[in-house]
């Protein structure tokens, strides 16, 4: 997989702006198959900054209706990477 396979977009919310505030941590949606391993290596090259954890959360789809027609969204998996100290945290809220 390529940097850009395992990391599909960064979260931009509330919670995740918080946090990269004031933790140091980012927030990804990356590919269901990547491991921390993949995410960390994908994180330090595309931002060029130094990871010292990783930590993932897989969401399961919610069940969505359209009047007859239901169906699910599709599962997804979350990331949160910290960096290290001292790293300065790259600003992609404007994303």
């Amino acid at each position: 997989m390529t940097v850009y396979e395992v990391i599909r977009r960064p979260l931009v919310t509330e919670k995740g702006v918080e946090k990269k505030d004031n933790e140091r941590t980012l927030c990804f949606e990356v590919a269901h198959a990547a491991n921390k391993t993949q995410v960390k290596s994908a994180v330090e090259k595309l931002f060029k900054v130094k990871v010292e954890e990783v930590r993932t959360a897989n969401f399961e789809g919610k069940l969505r209706r359209r009047g007859r027609f239901s169906g699910y969204r599709p599962d997804w998996k979350k990331a949160y990477v910290r960096l290290k100290e001292g790293e300065k945290v790259p600003d992609f809220s404007g994303v």
